[in-house]
């Protein structure tokens, strides 16, 4: 399967706050893409410029291989902020309404609720939804029209954990059904448990990209120490597969290759002669690693 979005060197700046900076990624076919980052990051300013909501300074995106932006925007459902739903009407009277405004879509109302799982309050008053059951109704909205691909900004924020947790699942299985999903979102955990990919921006900057398990896997480092901590890490820094050596509290930290474990680095110095008075293996965190990376 190939890209279903490409984006291309991207800028944009507001006065002298410059929000994107050549950013550039694709976005695979049947992918849920997650646009991670911390707020300010730009990721909803990106979301704008490929919805056609603003333009770029700089740079070029492409839909579908290239087909014209306005055909683009018909096989793209996006819910960007809160919608404007009538509290007074039903969930179907305003999904009658949204596919008036878009122009398609009238015959999909009922099919969609059954997708969002609001089939059984069709025609209960907006204002007796919960907030997780009317962010459902804004993505039963966004599916309107049967787009190919779905943009979404943040879509848990403010919810509750069992509405968070609805979202979720409603995404995963939207997801299994073909759409592609792009999200944007300032929550680790949210990526790491719905995302196959992502992009992580950090003030306009693209810092990485690829999928999940690639760009977040976390690093175990070995720590280790000696009665000769200079002559340790002379000896351990010639060792094949130690990336990085660093001096912490006496002990010395190691980053290496995932095939380099505690028993091997204890062989390695042996044979060395020196013998290890301090072996430990410290996982590190997913959120360690974001920390590390949005942080300078």
């Amino acid at each position: 399967m190939g890209n279903i979005l490409s984006i291309n060197n991207i800028s944009k700046a507001y006065g002298t706050i410059q929000a994107l900076k050549s950013v550039s990624f694709d976005v695979p076919e049947g992918s849920v893409f997650g646009i991670l980052g911390p707020n300010g990051s730009g990721k909803t300013t990106l979301l704008g410029i490929i919805l056609d909501i603003l333009k770029s300074d700089n740079g070029s995106y492409s839909w579908f291989d290239g087909i014209q932006h306005d055909e683009a925007r018909r096989r793209i459902g996006s819910l960007l902020e809160t919608p404007n739903f009538y509290h007074y009407m039903s969930a179907t009277d305003n999904l009658n309404i949204a596919a008036s405004i878009k122009q398609h879509g009238k015959g999909d109302i009922l099919n969609v609720l059954e997708k969002v799982n609001l089939s059984q309050r069709k025609d209960s008053k907006f204002r007796t939804y919960s907030l997780g059951m009317k962010q459902r109704l804004a993505i039963a909205s966004a599916l309107l029209g049967s787009p190919k691909v779905l943009v979404f900004d943040e879509p848990t924020n403010g919810l509750d954990p069992v509405g968070i947790a609805e979202i979720r699942g409603l995404i995963q299985r939207l997801n299994a059904e073909g759409y592609t999903i792009i999200m944007a979102s300032h929550l680790l955990d949210e990526v790491e448990k719905v995302c196959t990919h992502v992009a992580i921006l950090k003030q306009g900057n693209l810092l990485l990209s690829g999928p999940v398990n690639e760009v977040l896997s976390s690093d175990d480092q070995i720590e280790i120490s000696a009665s000769d901590v200079s002559l340790l890490q002379q000896i351990i820094s010639a060792m094949p597969g130690i990336h990085q050596v660093k001096q912490q509290n006496g002990n010395l930290l190691l980053s290496a290759s995932s095939n380099i474990h505690p028993a091997l680095v204890n062989e390695y110095c042996n044979a060395k002669g020196i013998t290890l008075s301090h072996l430990l293996l410290k996982k590190k965190s997913l959120e360690t690693k974001f920390m590390e990376l949005t942080n300078n």
